[in-house]
C-alpha cells in the first residue's frame, strides 16, 4: 500500500529520468570471470595512490582545520588558480574567478541544465554523443537537434540548417569524443565558433580527455579559438563555457571537475550549485591540489599515455585479427573508446546478452543516440582492461558477432 502511495507522489521531471545504462551494465559486469569493455574505467594501476597518500598526510598534519571544513562554493583558489595557468597553455586565457569547481563533469553538466534549460528548449547535439549529458538535461525537459559524426567530427556542413532551429546551446566533445572516439578537425573547430557567434548560439565545450592524445598533434580547444577571434585581451567573455575533469588524469574517485566560462555565468552557477551540495569537498579540493601541483600532472600523463597507447594498439590488432569483414570501427587519436557499426541488421541491444554467455561485455550504442537509433553500434573501452585481456575479450566478442550474422 505505501508503495502504491508513493507513486503520485513524484515530480513529473521524474518520468523523464532514466538510470543510466552504463552504470547498470557495471552491475552485470562484476562478474571477474567477464571481460568487459563497457564501463569508461580509468586503469587503476595508473592511479598514483602513493602521492595521494603522502599528500593526505600532509594536509591532515598541516592544516586539517581547513580541510575539514566548509568552504566556498566557487572551490579552493590555489586549485582555480592551478586550473587557469594550464589552460593558459592551451591559448585559454583565464583567471581563477573564471573557474568553478564541480564534482566531477558530471555535475557541472547537471548544473548547465539548471541553469540555462527550460522545459522544451532545445540543445544542439552530436549523434551519437555523451550518455551522461543527456541523462542530466533530458530531466529539465531539454529535447535535442542531432547532427551527425564522421571520422573528423561533427559534421559541420549540417551545422547551418539546424541552427535555424535556434537551440539554446550547442554541445560538443572536440577531442576523443565519447562514445566514438573521433576528433573534430581544426578546420571544423573554426566553422564551428564562426556559425555559433553569427546565430549567437553559445557552446558547451567538453574535454574530459584532451590530455590524452597518443598520436598526431594537439588541436587548439574551441575556447581558445573563440577568444582568438573575439581578441580577447581582458576578463574572459567568451562564447563558449569549457567543462575538465581531473578523473581521466589522476583518479576518478575524488569527483573533482571544473567549469571555465565568463565571470557573469560563473556567478549564476555558483547560486545554482549552492542549492546542490554549498560546495565539493575541500578536503578534495586540498587533495587534488596537492597532488596535482609542481607539473606532476604533466608527468604522470606521460605514463599514462604510454598505457593506454598500447592498448588502444592491441584492440585495434585484435578487431583487425577477430571480427568479421563486415564490422567497422573507428581509430581514435586519443581517449578511452573505440566505436564499433555492424551490420543494420544485428542488433548489439540482444547482442549484449549473448555477449555475456561467453563472457565478454560491451555498452550497446543505442543508449548514446536522443532518438534511439543506432542499434546497430558498440562502445569498447580499451583502458581498463590488461593487453591479455583485450586480446582474449575480443576474440570472444567476434565469435559471438560471427555467430549472430550467421543466422541473420
Amino acid at each position: 500500500m505505501k508503495e502504491t502511495l508513493w507513486e503520485y507522489r513524484y515530480a513529473q521531471r521524474m518520468q523523464s529520468m532514466k538510470s543510466s545504462a552504463i552504470r547498470e551494465l557495471l552491475e552485470i559486469t562484476a562478474n571477474p570471470e567477464i571481460i568487459s569493455f563497457g564501463g569508461g574505467l580509468p586503469a587503476p594501476d595508473v592511479f598514483p595512490a602513493e602521492r595521494f597518500r603522502e599528500a593526505c598526510q600532509k594536509i591532515l598534519t598541516e592544516t586539517p582545520a581547513s580541510a575539514l571544513q566548509y568552504g566556498s562554493t566557487e572551490g579552493y583558489i590555489p586549485l582555480r588558480e592551478m586550473i587557469a595557468r594550464h589552460t593558459k597553455r592551451y591559448g585559454i586565457f583565464i583567471s581563477a574567478s573564471n573557474v568553478l569547481i564541480t564534482s566531477g563533469s558530471q555535475q557541472a553538466l547537471d548544473i548547465i541544465g539548471k541553469v540555462f534549460i527550460n522545459p522544451g528548449d532545445r540543445i544542439l547535439v552530436e549523434s551519437p554523443t555523451y550518455l551522461g549529458a543527456l541523462q542530466a538535461w533530458s530531466s529539465y525537459g531539454a529535447e535535442y537537434i542531432t547532427i551527425g559524426i564522421d571520422d573528423d567530427g561533427m559534421k559541420i556542413d549540417e551545422l547551418e540548417d539546424a541552427l535555424r532551429a535556434s537551440p539554446k546551446f550547442i554541445y560538443i566533445q572536440p577531442n576523443f569524443h565519447n562514445p566514438a572516439g573521433v576528433t573534430l578537425s581544426l578546420e571544423r573547430r573554426y566553422r564551428l565558433v564562426e556559425l555559433a557567434n553569427q546565430h549567437g548560439i553559445p557552446i558547451i565545450e567538453d574535454d574530459p580527455y584532451g590530455q590524452l592524445r597518443y598520436e598526431g598533434k594537439h588541436i587548439q580547444p574551441i575556447t581558445a579559438i573563440d577568444g582568438e577571434i573575439r581578441k580577447n585581451n581582458g576578463p574572459y567573455s567568451g562564447n563558449v563555457i569549457y567543462l575538465s575533469t581531473f578523473s581521466k588524469v589522476l583518479a576518478p574517485g575524488v569527483r573533482i571537475g571544473s567549469i571555465i566560462g565568463p565571470q557573469e555565468v560563473i556567478h549564476q552557477m555558483v547560486k545554482a550549485k549552492q542549492g546542490m551540495d554549498l560546495h565539493t569537498s575541500s578536503f578534495n579540493q586540498m587533495l587534488v591540489y596537492e597532488v596535482g601541483k609542481e607539473g606532476f600532472i604533466d608527468q604522470h600523463v606521460q605514463l599514462i599515455r604510454k598505457i593506454y597507447k598500447e592498448r588502444r594498439d592491441i584492440m585495434l590488432e585484435s578487431l583487425q585479427e577477430y571480427m568479421p569483414k563486415d564490422v567497422h570501427w573507428t581509430h581514435p587519436l586519443g581517449g578511452l573508446f573505440l566505436w564499433l557499426t555492424l551490420p543494420k541488421n544485428i542488433s548489439t541491444t540482444g547482442l549484449f546478452y549473448k555477449a555475456i554467455q561467453e563472457k565478454v561485455a560491451f555498452v550497446p550504442g543505442k543508449s548514446f543516440f536522443p532518438n534511439e537509433n543506432g542499434d546497430n553500434t558498440m562502445r569498447l573501452n580499451f583502458s581498463n582492461a590488461s593487453p591479455e585481456n583485450i586480446v582474449k575479450g575480443i576474440s570472444r566478442l567476434g565469435n559471438c558477432i560471427k555467430k549472430e550474422m550467421t543466422k541473420s
